[in-house]
Order: structure tokens, then sequence, then C-alpha cells
């Protein structure tokens, strides 16, 4: 058995390859079980712990666990209040191959997967990623878009702007640059491509100021509180999904408008699955705006720790 740590998972992955990996995992026959959701409850607040199974149908191939621990309390003992571990067997003999770190494969898994969505949705000629945020996700948010589409301009807001400075000096390291915006509306009529990935309960983008043929990719908002766009954004769009299953119960983009009445869960052109399987093409027409909702996947999880450990070595 090996331990693939962060560096592990960084040293191994980049976007292009992960993301084709992806895409090629939604045409396979996998198995993805409804993920199973726990309480733990504790005086400092009650945890969650996340089992997230999945696994290639018939002989051969991985089978994996992501397992994830959500500690409210961790804050004030200067821990991450979410931790991740992701276990990859064997799908033959149910063997342990390999213990990935799973905070940093989500970062990547998710990434890729909105870069996918990207590469079906957005213009072919999108040359502005504006990326909503700078958290953990956002780095790996400006890299992957980068990977499936011509971006010439990258755009950082945040709320605090000392934390959008922190990302983009670490991503001039790497040789990328990145705008640090301080007017939101500003940046989102320039953006043909708009990322969101924050913790925030009410609307950051409005439906107004999206340009046509722009293309939404939000990422936060996971539970039925959360919001990142108003209805403007909903009602103009052409509406997508990673999986009906996920963004249409806890998504909160999604679920507040169905709730409110004002869309059905029909709207919903497709899913990835549909894409890339080739049940649903899309035909982009002039002026289309693209909104495209993700909460993930164990199947996301488990393409991505398989190439982590193809890339390692590590074979079933």
């Amino acid at each position: 058995m090996r331990v693939v740590d962060a560096a592990g998972v960084d040293r191994v992955l980049e976007f292009p390859a992960l993301v084709g990996a992806v895409d090629d995992a939604l045409r396979a026959n996998m198995v993805v079980p409804v993920r199973h959701h726990h309480t733990v409850e504790r005086t400092d607040g009650n945890a969650t712990h996340l089992l997230m199974p999945a696994w290639a149908a018939g002989a051969g191939g991985f089978l994996g666990v992501k397992i994830v621990n959500v500690f409210p309390g961790n804050g004030a003992r200067g821990l991450p209040s979410v931790m991740g571990t992701y276990v990859l067997m064997d799908g033959d003999t149910g063997a342990t191959l390999a213990v990935i770190d799973g905070t940093r494969l989500t970062l990547w898994r998710t990434a890729a997967t909105s870069a996918l969505a990207a590469r079906y949705l957005a213009m072919p000629d999108a040359r502005t990623h504006l990326m909503v945020g700078a958290g953990a996700l956002s780095p790996f948010f400006l890299k992957a878009h980068r990977a499936v589409r011509p971006i010439a301009r990258s755009i950082l807001w945040n709320k605090t702007r000392a934390n959008a400075e922190k990302v983009a000096a670490s991503l001039a390291a790497e040789g990328i640059t990145v705008e640090v915006a301080d007017d939101l509306e500003t940046a989102v009529r320039a953006a043909d491509i708009i990322s969101t990935a924050t913790l925030s309960k009410e609307p950051l983008v409005r439906g107004a100021w999206l340009k046509p043929g722009a293309h939404l990719d939000l990422v936060g908002a996971f539970t039925p509180e959360m919001r990142e766009t108003d209805d403007d954004c909903v009602l103009r769009s052409r509406i997508f999904v990673d999986t009906r299953g996920g963004a249409l119960k806890e998504g909160g983009d999604l679920v507040q408008p169905i709730k409110a009445r004002l869309i059905t869960p029909e709207v919903v052109e497709a899913d990835l699955f549909d894409l890339a399987r080739g049940a649903v093409t899309f035909t982009r027409a002039a002026g289309d705006i693209t909104l495209y909702k993700s909460t993930g996947g164990a199947v996301f999880d488990l393409a991505t720790a398989a190439l982590v450990a193809k890339a390692s070595g590590i074979s079933a």
C-alpha cells in the first residue's frame, strides 16, 4: 500500500490529462451509490462524516471511497474544519492500493470538472476568466480553465483584497498573471467565464451584469441556504449541472429559485454524463448565456484518484 500526500498529488497531476480522465470516466460503466451522510454529535458543534464510494462495474479497474469529516469546532483548535482522505482499492480483490490526500485530490478534481464543463459549454474563443473568491480552490480554477480555453486575461475578486493579492502573487511565481479586481460588477461585465467558489449566503453575481455569451461556473453554494447568483442569472441562462441528484437537492443557486417557483427542475438541459456520452448535444446560439452548477460526485473523485495512481506507478 502506498501513501500519496498533497505534494505527491501535485507532482503527478496536470489539468489537460485530468480533464480528459474525468471525461473518460463519465463515459465508462461506473457504479456510484448515494453518498453516506452521518451526524457526529459534539459539544462544540455537531460534526459531519461523509462516505463517497464509487467503482468500475465488471472485472478489473478500481474501487474507491472518499472519507470526509467536517468538524466546525476545529477552528478553535487551529485545525482545518474539513479533513479528507481517499482510499483506493483493487476492483477485483478489494485490496487497498493507496491512501491519498483527499483534500488535495478534491481541489484538483473540482477544478478539472468545471474546466470540462467549460469545454462543452463556454464560447470556444473565451479569453477572459473571472474567479470570484480567493479560497483554496481559486488557484486551481484559474489554471484549469486555461487548459480548455485560450484564456489571455485572468481576474480575481475577493471581499478581502489582501487574500486575493496573496493568490495572485503565488500564481505570478508560476508565470501566470492575475489581475486583482476591486469592483465585482466591472469584472463580471468583462468576463467570458465567471467561476464562483465562496461561502456566500447572499447573491454576489447579478444577471444584469452578464454579457451575451458568458458562461457561469458555480461551485460554492453547496447547501440549499447558500447563494452566489441572483434570480436574473438563472432566468437568463441555459442551465446545466454536474449531477442532477446533487445540484437540484443541495445547490442553493438552483434549489432556491425552484422553491420560489421561478423555474422547475426540467429547465436543466443536461448533466455532465449526458454531455460526455453524447446523449445531449449542446449547440450555442449567438448570445447564449450558460450556467453550470456543481456540487461534486464520487465518480469525479475516483477518476482523479485513478490517474494519481497510474501516474505514480500504482496498478490494480
